[in-house]
């Protein structure tokens, strides 16, 4: 074999052997090929039908609604969504996400295998992934049926998914799902779920009032919510949205002219607080408590609920200004008012001069603090309910050293320490004499004037203890009891349960009513008659003057000893408030607020008369007379004029205590505090049966039943 035949033969052996690799290798890329078909198609048929999948309730923000339809705030979850229809949506909103997301969107069955193709090569060419090649449609399947979980079966099925939807669906619905379905990122711990939410938090406008420049900025954002944040990173905000706009015009969407004034623009991005903030947030509080305790803390945090609520915004300002314009210094005490309608229950109003930002707590419905005198309305009340005539029951006004069977020593002074002698249970009421009301409370049964306040719409735990009728409780009660207590005679002896929510919409549409007034008599209505005329005498000519609204009212007064808390608890047929005056951080006295000493009949009472002349709109009608009159029955009660008195019950020494009232043993001030302020200890308690200015008739400063002191207004 010649050289030449040699080489030959050698080159046509390489030769052979490069073909039957290349054979080999083009063998092995088929069959590659044909198992990568097979996996994606067995995939593919793995992959459940649309149908049978229930999309991601991606559910939408709680909204709560006062009485007047308007809007009192959303309730704080970790999204904020609003859906809203696509005609709502600009179109350049729309005209922008589909030219950076998705340019063939109109032409395309749910995946893009052009779209892939021209997303691997720019990919390949920048040696970094800088393309996607997911559908608006494939995105929305991502967000409603498949998840983000970053695994080629996923894609498969998603790519599946995405051409059934196609077939099931509008390019209209598809793009409004989408529109409403996509996170364009987290502000401040919370994420804008849809275009609508990222309009308010981006922009603090509503989506369909984005501009050009605005809308290109958002439809931006999916692609990298975090690293493309406004507010965090705004540079790159500012490139991305330049790029949708170069991409809007490169598209026909917009003129080269339209993009590049867009692009000159300012980023104008303002932090929107439709979702965080809150009107009337002491309220707001109450309602999402009551929300969590009647259907469990998943179903509020999950979020979708449309809350109805009884208040009226306009009560709540009539509130506001009413204390403001009577307390407007920073350093007046605070002032609480909740009103009433004692027709349903309904609380038409909470508001208070604390400021929510430093303090959480609700003054109005939290607050429990010493009644003062406003409690021996349960006393009056209690008496008439025995049939016993105020008319003609006397008692005699003059200081108390009581020695009593079952209580012990109890001394009681009035007020001002000026006494009257023999009065009427009437008379008794309008000068708020604190002996004829002890004497009153002894005769009848410390525990029956507990068990009435209880049945009138008292909650706090009562111990049956005489201090109680003159105001001197362990715990204190809250403005909103006392408010609901005193809609009871208002409401001709009907006891409502107070309700703050209306009605509860629930996402499917399903709604529960609420509202329905839960009432129940507890007095005859001849009884809270002839109480509530004793009151209208007491703001017509007694305690509660300065509480006169020129219309039929009733009401009383209370003020503890060394003026630590003052109150006004009035009504008319339409409307019951409670208004208390003190410092709720400590026990401080209101000796000099204005020049004065804070009593009920003071700044509480204008406080009162100044809402009310608001609250009362036009109503200006008397309250109903019964049709059976009260019937009155005989009275001998063992500390009144016509009773008889044992020996050492009663007599004018000096005992041990100095009898004041309106005390304060087992309330903890220090509950009122927000832990950033120094905490106030209460007084030290002393020992039992020897208290001073305990108040808490039974409780001898900390304990066992002696002396206590008392004098309440």
């Amino acid at each position: 074999m010649t050289y030449r035949e040699r080489r030959r033969y050698r080159r046509g052996r390489k030769g052979s052997k490069i073909l039957l690799v290349l054979v080999v290798l083009g063998i092995c890329s088929l069959i590659g090929v044909l198992a990568m078909i097979g996996y994606v198609l067995a995939v593919g048929a793995s992959a459940p039908p649309l149908s049978s999948l229930k999309p991601v309730d991606q559910g939408t923000s709680s909204v709560v609604f006062a009485a007047d339809g308007s809007r009192l705030g959303f309730i704080p979850s970790d999204e904020a969504r609003t859906p809203v229809r696509l005609r709502r949506i600009p179109q350049s909103m729309q005209d922008a996400t589909i030219a950076i997301e998705d340019q063939r969107f109109y032409h395309h069955g749910g995946v893009d295998y052009e779209g892939i193709l021209r997303a691997a090569i720019a990919d390949i060419k920048a040696g970094k992934a800088i393309e996607g090649g997911s559908t608006i449609t494939q995105q929305l399947v991502r967000n409603l049926y498949v998840g983000r979980q970053r695994t080629l079966a996923r894609k498969i099925r998603e790519a599946k998914l995405a051409a059934e939807l196609e077939k099931r669906h509008s390019k209209q619905w598809i793009l409004e799902s989408y529109l409403n379905s996509v996170p364009y990122g987290t502000v401040d711990g919370q994420t804008a779920v849809g275009v609508e939410a990222a309009a308010q938090v981006y922009f603090a406008k509503k989506a369909k009032n984005l501009t050009v420049a605005e809308s290109a900025l958002l439809a931006g954002l999916p692609q990298a919510p975090s690293e493309l944040n406004p507010f965090q990173n705004p540079k790159a905000a500012l490139d991305r949205r330049n790029e949708v706009l170069s991409k809007m015009a490169k598209l026909g969407y917009i003129t080269q002219a339209q993009a590049a004034q867009a692009a000159a623009q300012p980023l104008k991005v303002k932090h929107g607080h439709l979702y965080t903030r809150i009107r009337d947030p002491f309220f707001f509080d109450y309602v999402k408590q009551e929300l969590i305790d009647r259907f469990g803390v998943n179903t509020v945090k999950k979020g979708g609920l449309k809350v109805y609520t009884t208040i009226y915004p306009s009560l709540q300002q009539a509130g506001r200004d009413a204390i403001d314009s009577t307390l407007p210094y920073s350093t007046d005490p605070t002032s609480a008012i909740v009103a009433i309608d004692p027709r349903t229950g309904y609380i038409r109003a909470m508001a208070s001069s604390s400021t929510y930002k430093h303090k959480q707590f609700n003054l109005a419905a939290q607050g429990h603090r010493q009644p003062g005198s406003a409690f021996k309305v349960f006393v009056l009340t209690t008496a008439i309910k025995r049939g016993v005539n105020p008319n003609s029951t006397v008692y005699v006004s003059r200081p108390l050293f009581l020695n009593t069977p079952d209580y012990g020593q109890w001394r009681v002074q009035t007020y001002g320490q000026t006494y009257g002698g023999a009065m009427t249970l009437v008379r008794a009421t309008l000068r708020s004499d604190n002996t004829v009301y002890a004497q009153l409370d002894l005769d009848l049964g410390p525990k029956s004037v507990a068990d009435t306040a209880k049945e009138m719409g008292i909650t706090t735990k009562l111990d049956g203890y005489p201090a109680e009728g003159l105001g001197g409780l362990k715990r204190g009660v809250s403005p909103l009891e006392m408010a609901n207590a005193y809609a009871t005679l208002a409401s001709g002896g009907m006891r409502n349960k107070p309700i703050a929510i209306k009605r509860v919409v629930f996402p499917g549409g399903a709604a529960e009513d609420l509202g329905k007034p839960k009432r129940e008599r507890v007095l005859p209505e001849p009884v809270a008659y002839e109480v509530t005329k004793i009151l209208k005498m007491n703001v017509q000519s007694g305690t509660g003057t300065r509480a006169n609204i020129g219309c039929p009212a009733a009401g009383k007064t209370g003020t503890t000893d060394n003026f630590n808390d003052a109150w006004f608890v009035g009504f008319t047929p339409h409307l019951s408030s409670a208004t208390w005056v003190g410092y709720p951080n400590a026990l401080r006295e209101m000796r000099s607020v204005h020049g004065i000493s804070v009593a009920g009949g003071t700044f509480p009472a204008e406080i009162w008369h100044k809402f009310m002349l608001t609250a009362k709109g036009r109503h200006c009608d008397d309250f109903h007379a019964p049709a059976t009159p009260m019937h009155w029955t005989p009275f001998f009660g063992r500390y009144s004029s016509r009773g008889g008195y044992s020996s050492g019950s009663y007599s004018y020494g000096n005992g041990q205590g100095n009898t004041y009232g309106g005390g304060y043993r087992g309330y903890d001030p220090r509950v009122y505090q927000p832990p950033s302020q120094p905490q106030t200890s209460p007084s030290p308690a002393g020992p039992p049966g020897q208290g001073k200015g305990n108040g808490n008739f039974g409780t001898g400063g900390s304990g066992g039943k002696g002396h206590g002191r008392f004098k309440s207004h």
